[in-house]
């Protein structure tokens, strides 16, 4: 079995604990108007790998991934969920922590195959970044194309299976740069039980280049980067909210 491969990085640090071999899968059905990697959104295009081949990558630099390990990311790397099991399968066997950095865009509980393919490859994942891009579905829709519908499910179903998840969440001006929207997040990730951390990120335009060399128009044209201040006031309103759920929760019970 071989998969689509945009690229791989040898000494990933922000995808996930410690040092990692990141994987960069190819194809998404997203169109995030703020992705910064468009060149990854065809899944047909990309390198053809083995998993053999991408644990003998690993392999050459295994000395530095001692407290990291294996990141699969994209594009959306559940689009070729059988060569992304496998991989995780194999290297669940060599002892390498596995991280799934994913939206969940493709998870779908009514559907039994989908959901059996998702339990298979939650037994060999240590970890999930979980990408909520915006809590309003509407909103949801007019900044990435698709309802949010099955991501907040796979969250729950996350949290259901207790897979350790960390979110991440862009903060974008006009769209999720709104602290009513924020507190939304908040008590919404208060109902679930297996969060151990949040990144609030702040939008930034370093993919503008990469639309301009593939003759592509940037869908959010000049709007203005944010700064990390403006990250971490977003944060801080949704841990607020955050708090303010769960103390009502327990008042509750």
């Amino acid at each position: 079995m071989t998969g689509h491969i945009h690229s791989t990085e040898t000494f990933g640090t922000v995808d996930g604990p410690g040092t990692r071999y990141v994987v960069f899968f190819q194809g998404c059905p997203m169109r995030c108007k703020y992705c910064h990697n468009p060149d990854t959104w065809d899944t047909n295009s990309g390198t053809e790998k083995t998993v053999d081949e991408l644990l003998e990558e690993y392999d050459s630099c295994k000395e530095f991934y001692k407290n990291g390990g294996m990141t699969a990311t994209g594009g959306e790397p559940m689009l070729q969920i059988d060569f992304l099991t496998e991989l995780f399968k194999k290297a669940k066997e060599k002892g390498i922590h596995t991280c799934l950095d994913t939206s969940g865009i493709v998870f779908n509980r009514s559907n039994d195959y989908i959901l059996k393919k998702t339990d298979e490859l939650m037994k060999y994942t240590d970890l999930v970044m979980l990408d909520i891009k915006e809590i309003d579905n509407d909103a949801h829709k007019d900044l990435t194309g698709h309802t949010n519908t099955n991501i907040l499910d796979f969250a729950r179903y996350l949290s259901e299976k207790q897979i350790p998840v960390w979110i991440r969440h862009v903060i974008v001006g006009g769209y999720t740069q709104n602290a009513g929207e924020q507190k939304r997040l908040g008590a919404f990730l208060a109902e679930l039980h297996n969060i151990k951390a949040l990144d609030c990120l702040p939008y930034h335009t370093m993919g503008k280049v990469k639309y301009e060399k593939l003759g592509m128009d940037y869908p959010l044209g000049d709007l203005p980067a944010l700064s990390e201040k403006d990250a971490i006031a977003a944060r801080e309103n949704i841990i607020s909210a955050w708090r303010a759920k769960k103390q009502a929760m327990e008042n509750k019970s």
